[in-house]
């Protein structure tokens, strides 16, 4: 599996750019973020999934393993295939995608050029439903007890869902939400936004 890749650009078009590292030039579909950095910069990171199938195989590239991961759970949903992955992550930031998906914003994630209004309400409920069955789950550690126990409101339980779609864990996303309301931030995004930023 080839999971990160560093280089230069020698060639890029719509969506796609070839990095060359050590005399190898791959060849990867980016998420607009990565897309924009690598040709603004001429050479980078990507973090990157190689999808293999009968009919060939692909590498997509992500600008973080948090746009991987939410790459990842978006292709997990029934009827979202990697170009509709990278898709919705070209057309919104993982911190306004995970805001989205936390508040159950239908008409917000329809808006993504290409995706439908039952596919973006198969995609926040299948995650919100995957995010909420991780709530469940005996978590280990003392302290990681003790978060899942406090009570939240709504507004909190939202952004803590959202972080877990990106794929931390609860007591992790508890603690930054926290930290963010304690810091100012009020609305899901901006509590969101502030927890990605202290992670």
């Amino acid at each position: 599996m080839i999971g990160y890749i560093r280089g230069k650009v020698i060639y890029s078009e719509a969506g796609m750019v070839l990095l060359e590292n050590n005399g190898i030039g791959y060849e990867i579909l980016c998420s607009g973020a990565l897309f924009a950095k690598l040709i603004t910069d001429g050479d980078g990171e990507a973090y990157t999934y190689l999808q293999v199938r009968e009919d060939g195989v692909s590498l997509f590239g992500f600008v973080s393993p948090e746009e991987k991961n939410m790459f990842l759970k978006l292709t997990s949903v029934s009827g979202v295939g990697p170009k509709m992955g990278i898709a919705i992550l070209s057309g919104m930031n993982v911190g306004d995608l995970a805001v989205s998906i936390a508040s159950s914003d239908v008409k917000r994630l329809s808006s993504i050029k290409g995706l439908g209004k039952k596919t973006a309400e198969r995609i926040i409920l299948e995650l919100r439903e995957k995010v909420s069955a991780q709530n469940t789950t005996p978590n280990s550690g003392e302290k990681s007890v003790e978060f899942v126990a406090e009570k939240m409101t709504d507004k909190e339980e939202d952004a803590v869902v959202g972080l877990m779609s990106l794929g931390y864990t609860r007591a992790e996303s508890v603690k930054a939400v926290r930290g963010a309301i304690e810091h100012g931030a009020s609305s899901i995004e901006e509590i969101i936004m502030a927890a990605l930023r202290s992670m």
